[in-house]
C-alpha cells in the first residue's frame, strides 16, 4: 500500500478525519512522517492498527483496554495471560450492563403501561409518571454503571461518528 494522506486513509479504513487525529492525539497511532508540503502520510502499519483499534472499539473496549492490547500486540513474545484477564473483565462489564439495560427496559415498559390510549398532554400517564414519579433507579440507568476500570463512558465527539 502506498503512503497516503489522512483523507485517503479516512476512506480506506472508514473511519472518519477527526477519529484519525484523536486516536494520534491519544497515543493510539504512531505519528505519521510529513510530506514536503507538511501533509501526513500514512502507510499500511497505520491502516493495519486502525483497524484493530475500530474493532477494538466495535466491542465497546475503553481507550485504556485498547492500549493495553497494542502494548501486547507491540510485543508478540510476551506471555497473553493478561489478554485473557482483560478480556475476561471486560466480558464481565458487558454482562453488568447488559443486566442494566433489562432493568431499563422493564422501567421504560412500567412507564408506558401507564398511558395506554392517547389522550392529552394534561392527562398522559406518562408524563405524569416522569414528572412525579420519584428519582428512576440508578442501577437501571445507562450511564450509571461503572466499568471495573473506571473508564467506560461516553465517547468523545469524534470517535462517536465512526470509532
Amino acid at each position: 500500500m502506498p503512503l497516503m494522506k489522512i483523507g485517503e486513509l479516512a476512506t480506506a479504513t472508514g473511519t472518519a478525519v477527526e477519529t484519525i487525529r484523536y486516536y494520534e492525539r491519544e497515543g493510539l497511532i504512531a505519528e505519521p512522517g510529513r510530506s514536503e508540503g507538511n501533509y501526513r502520510l500514512y502507510g499500511e502499519p497505520h491502516a493495519q492498527r486502525l483497524t484493530f483499534i475500530r474493532r477494538c472499539r466495535s466491542l465497546d473496549m475503553t481507550l485504556d483496554e485498547i492500549r493495553a492490547l497494542l502494548r501486547f500486540k507491540d510485543a508478540p513474545a510476551a506471555d497473553c495471560g493478561d489478554v485473557n484477564s482483560l478480556l475476561d473483565e471486560h466480558i464481565g462489564h458487558v454482562a453488568h450492563r447488559i443486566e442494566e439495560l433489562q432493568g431499563l427496559a422493564t422501567q421504560l415498559r412500567e412507564l408506558r403501561a401507564q398511558c395506554r390510549t392517547a389522550r392529552s398532554g394534561a392527562d398522559c400517564g406518562i408524563l405524569k409518571g416522569l414528572s412525579e414519579g420519584g428519582p428512576a433507579r440508578p442501577d437501571a440507568l445507562p450511564g450509571g454503571h461503572e466499568h471495573p476500570s473506571a473508564l467506560h463512558g461516553r465517547r468523545p465527539r469524534a470517535a462517536q461518528k465512526s470509532g
